[in-house]
Formats: structure tokens, sequence, C-alpha cells
């Protein structure tokens, strides 16, 4: 029989089902306005000019108001529905002024389609092409690095008639946007609503200053805090709590078909918090039943500790060891979907050799990081936050919750230093996102019930609360409007990148800069995609390019014969033999020998190469694996020499500083 718990814990479940998806919609609408709002109009570069600085400025002021107005709404009690309603319209303005506005006069994201961008750009385009998973470089391969983001992204280009490298920056910022008004919802499903807007808004604002390159992974980073202090509360009960082990299911789920080391350190944290929770059931067991005993034996002890003497102190690990493993259930199921053709290709006997993907280990993966000790105001804000966590660890859920999060990163971290002795890392200098939002959620709750503390040891003076009240708000805007001088490399990386465009410019090239200075090789990219398709006769998708210029794999979704570094490269692809390959082919003694060679490749041979010119030779710059070193990346040279190409297979055309030759098949 259905009790009433039961009912009202089914009601709250839709309703903030239904809550998530009103916001998820506001926050679209938001989006959506304001990015075509700023893209209509002919901003200058912000690496040139302050007024997109300034505007942005203007703009979080206004989102940091709506979300105040939120908050004084809701401690009046009045008008709940619009107090919701500006605080959606609040966080989801915040995220899109706060990227959109100093991107408004480029078409690229933070990175522009430089370093790790140029890979993720690659993906995008990939799946925008087509909706299959497939790898972002190698053909026939099922993909490595979860699509998730990437394919949702496809889907969003493909309805907007648009490139995946053009579609990056709308879909980046305006799903983080939506992520941040559905994150804001969860919290006030788990804390009082006007502590719910002010955790939701700091955790977003650390998120947009540190993870927001990363795209993919900030639209896990903002449900972090909130999905822990869920999965806290599904644990840590003897019974019930069947919803939060659904929606931790849900996001480990979904973590784990957008960003694989976000899924590691959320589900590392769960387990711990599991074991925490069986551990503390059992002492909590055996101490009701030591009780019992004291007072004459169970007959006489209340029915609780009666029914807890008489049965093992291990079984009360059962309920949270149980709903684990439910966690862990659904989450493996919905991580299936974008797993299951990997999964596959490998159980199939394809040759897997040892991927490289965490061969880097950069000072700051070499160290803990304490931000709450740095002389800034994102130090002193964390540094309140360890306070609160620690005092509050033995009476506070939240506490509790956030708290093991953050000892679950340091632990991470110190595995990840230890794991370098086996000639590998856990790459935990990527998790420094994480510890911020924890520790911003954590100070959001230290201020509120310290003040609260101050407020009511002064026998609650009226100013008091102003006084509180006008800091937070002014910390809020100082830290704002610090958050395009933290990404200041992003940005400018975005304006002096070079993207392919269909107009010429006045020397026929196809290309520019948003700073409007000279554009790169990458605008002869056009000219050599048209003779791509002339020479070959196929569309992109079935042509495979061997080129050390692998941003034109980013903006045309041609196959790629070797991936960027080994650390991109999907672990299926032998990425050492294929160099090894290359670097046969060029020591061939004459054309015939390549024909035959290109014919025997073990893989699918380049249909063309893109060169760089270099007298008598054509070269690749290429790169290798030089792990423990720092850089983990070395550069070099395989140079091929143009007789290779004399066999009438080949048809060689120059473009620019590329040479492109063409295979016939």
């Amino acid at each position: 029989m259905t009790t009433n718990d039961e009912v009202r814990a089914v009601r709250k479940i839709w309703s903030g089902v239904g809550e998530g998806a009103a916001a998820a919609g506001v926050a679209l609408v938001v989006a959506v306005v304001g990015l075509f709002a700023f893209s209509a109009v002919q901003w200058p570069a912000f690496n040139s000019s302050n007024v997109t600085r300034a505007l942005t400025t203007v703009g979080q002021f206004a989102a940091v108001a709506l979300l105040v107005a939120s908050v004084l709404l809701i401690r009046l009690r009045k008008w709940p529905v619009v107090a919701k309603l500006l605080s959606w319209v609040g966080i989801s303005s915040f995220v899109t002024v706060t990227l959109g506005m100093p991107l408004a006069a480029t078409k690229l994201y933070l990175f522009g389609v430089s370093v790790d961008q140029e890979f993720r750009t690659e993906y995008l385009t990939r799946l925008t092409d087509s909706a299959a998973l497939r790898d972002m470089t190698y053909v026939d391969l099922p993909p490595f690095y979860p699509a998730g983001w990437f394919w949702i992204g496809g889907r969003v280009g493909t309805v907007l008639g648009m490139d995946g490298w053009e579609v990056f920056k709308p879909y980046a910022i305006g799903l983080l946007a939506i992520a941040a008004a559905v994150a804001l919802v969860l919290w006030m499903q788990l804390v009082r609503a006007d502590m719910a807007v002010g955790a939701a808004a700091a955790v977003t604002a650390m998120t947009l200053a540190y993870a927001s390159p990363e795209a993919y992974g900030a639209v896990l980073v903002v449900f972090i805090p909130p999905v822990l202090v869920l999965a806290w509360g599904a644990l840590h009960r003897r019974s019930g709590g069947w919803g939060a082990v659904l929606g931790t299911g849900l996001f480990l789920g979904v973590a784990a078909c957008f960003y694989t080391l976000y899924l590691a350190i959320a589900a590392f944290t769960v387990v711990i918090m599991a074991v925490v929770a069986a551990g503390s059931a059992i002492y909590a067991t055996r101490a009701a039943g030591q009780r019992a005993r004291r007072v004459g034996g169970a007959a006489s002890a209340p029915a609780g500790a009666a029914s807890a003497s008489a049965s093992p102190a291990w079984r009360a690990a059962i309920a949270p060891l149980t709903k684990l493993a439910a966690i862990g259930g659904i989450a493996i199921v919905l991580a299936l979907v974008v797993w299951t053709p990997y999964l596959l290709k490998m159980l199939s006997g394809a040759k897997m050799p040892s991927g490289n993907a965490f061969h880097y280990l950069p000072e700051s993966g070499a160290q803990l990081a304490f931000p709450m000790l740095e002389f800034s105001l994102r130090g002193a804000f964390c540094l309140l936050g360890v306070l609160w966590l620690v005092i509050r660890a033995g009476s506070s859920r939240r506490a509790q919750a956030l708290g093991i999060g953050v000892v679950s990163i340091y632990l991470w971290t110190l595995l990840s230093m230890t794991a370098t002795a086996a000639g590998t890392t856990l790459l935990s200098f990527r998790l420094e996102p994480v510890l911020l939002a924890l520790l911003a959620a954590a100070g959001v709750f230290g201020f509120v019930e310290g003040a609260t503390a101050v407020y009511q040891a002064l026998n609650e003076p009226a100013p008091l609360r102003t006084a509180a009240a006008a800091i937070a708000v002014l910390g809020a805007l100082a830290f704002a409007q610090m958050i395009p001088t933290v990404l200041t490399h992003e940005i400018d990386t975005a304006y002096t990148d070079t993207v392919p465009t269909d107009v010429p410019n006045a020397d026929g090239t196809f290309g520019e800069r948003a700073d409007k200075r000279k554009p790169s090789a990458v605008a002869y990219y056009h000219a050599v995609d048209e003779a791509i398709l002339a020479h070959t006769g196929r569309p992109r998708d079935e042509s495979v390019v061997l080129t050390a210029d692998t941003t034109f794999l980013a903006f045309y979704p041609y196959w790629g014969f070797q991936a960027l570094t080994s650390h991109y490269a999907n672990p299926l692809s032998d990425f050492k033999a294929r160099a090894a390959t290359i670097a046969g082919w060029s020591k061939l003694p004459d054309s015939p020998a390549l024909v035959d060679a290109l014919a025997k490749s073990p893989w699918r041979a380049p249909d063309a190469f893109l060169f760089r010119n270099d007298g008598d030779n054509y070269t690749l710059r290429l790169a290798e694996d030089v792990y423990p070193n720092d850089p983990n990346v070395k550069r070099y040279t395989v140079s091929f020499p143009k007789s290779l190409f004399t066999d009438p297979a080949f048809t060689t055309t120059e473009i620019g500083p590329f040479t492109l030759i063409t295979v016939r098949r």
C-alpha cells in the first residue's frame, strides 16, 4: 500500500522534472535571443577594444540584479512563480552575456580551433556531418571519446544548417545556460530556495571562469555539487530515497556519455559515500545493540534498538550498498548508449595498444591545489567554504556531502601522483574546476550561516542583514566582471584564429580573422577542399587525407590518416604503427613502390596528401608522445622526396603554402 510519504516523494520528483523542463525552455529562449542580439551588431574585437568588456559588465549587472530580485521575493514570500522565473532568466542570462558578449565579434568559441579545441571542433564537425557514432579522425572506427555532447551539438548544427565549427560557439553557450538553469532547479529541490539561488549562481560563476573552455565538461561541473548532495541524501537513509538514487544514476550515466574523467570522479565520490554510509550504519546498529544490553536486554529496550540487536550489525550496510548498485546499474545502461560500438569493436579482437590519453603531467598535476589559501577574492570565498565544511561536518548533511566531494578530489589527486610511478596519471589537474565548484557552494552556505550567527549574536540589528546582503552582491559583481580577465587568453585566441569563408578576399583566398588582421594559411583550405572534391569525385566523408595541418579536418569532415597527437587518437587506431608506416613510405625508392605500398596498407590508405613544400621535398610536421617530459609532445618532420609522386596515379596541385596530392584509385 502506498504511504503518504511515498506519494509526496513522487509528486516532488515530477514537480522537479516539470520545473527543470520549464527552466530549460526559459534558458533556451534567453540564450537564443541574447546570442542573436549580440551577432546583429558589428562589435570591435575584444582584444583590441574595451567596448565589449564594458557591455559584458553591464549585462552581468543586470543578470545579478534579476537574481537578487528573485531572492528578495523568495525571502518576502511573494509571487513564487515570478521569483522562480526571475532566477531562471537571471542565471541563464548571466551565462549568455558572460561568454557571449566577449565573443560577439567572432564565430569561434573560447580557444578558437587551437590546441585541444582543435580536436573538439573536429569531433563536432564529424558528428554534424552524420548522426552515426563515428571516430573524430579515423575511418571505420567507433568513437573512444564520449560522443554525447558532440552528438547533440551535431543535431543542433543540422537543424540550424550550420557547419560543426560554426555551431560550436552558440551551442556551447546555449547548453551551458540551460545546464545552469536546470542545476538551479535541482538546488531548489535540495535546500531552501534563497540559498539555492546563491549556491547555483556561485557554482555557475566559478564554472564559467575555470571550466568553460571545456564546454562539454562545464555542463557537468554545474551539476556535481547538487548531485553529490542528492546522492548523500539517498545513501545515508535506511529506507526511501529511491528518487535520489534514480537522479544520481541518471547524472552518472549522462557523465559517462559526456566526459569520462568527470564520470570517474563523481562515481569515485559516490562509492566513498556508500562506504561511509555503510560504515556509519554498522556503527549505529552496534551502538544501539550495546545500549539495549546496558538497559537489560532487548525486551526492555525501544523497539528499534531491539530490532537492531536481534540481527547482525553488518546487515545495516545492505541498504546503502544496494542503492549504490542501483545507481551503478542505471549509469551503466545510459553509458552503453555511446560506449556500445567501441566495446563491441574491442571485443571483436581488434588490436588495442595502450593509449596515451593519461600521459600528461603539468606542474599543477604534481601539486595539491589549495585555492582557499590564495590572497584573492576567490581564495577568501573558498576559505569560507572550507571553514563551513569543517565546522558543520558533524551536523549538516550538505556539508558532509560537499566535504566528501572535496576529500575525494584530494584522494584522486594523490592517486594520480602515485600512478606516475607506473608510467601514467589520472589527469587530476583537470579536477580543479570541480574543486572550486564544491568550495563555491560551501562558501555560499558558510556566508549565509555565518552572517546569521553574527546577526543573532548581536541581538539582531536590522542594518546587519542589509550590510551582509550588500557584501554578498558586491562580491558577486566583483568576481563576475573578473571572469573575462581570467579567460583573456582563451578569448584572444578566438579572435586570432582564422576561419574559412565563402566570400573571397582581395587575394583570392577564403578566410578571415575576427580581429581583421591577415588570415593564416587556413584561408587556403577552401581551395584545398574544392580541389579534393574535384579530383576524387567523392563526398568528403568518403576520402582519407594525410596531413599535419589537422585544423583542415576541424573545418571539413574528411577522414584523417593520422591524428594530431597520440593523446587524442583512438586507442584502436594503432597510432605508433601508423607513424612508423608514414616514415616508411617516405623512405621508399621510387614512385611505383609508393603506389604498391599504399595498396598494401593495413589501414585505409590516404586518398589525398596535404603537404608543406620544402625545396625538393614535401613535409609533414608530426608529433610523438614523450611523456613523462613536460611538454609531453615532441614535434618532428617527415620529408617525402618529390620524386615519390611522379607516377600517373598521383595528381599534384600547388595551393598557396600547400601541395595537395590526390591518389587515383
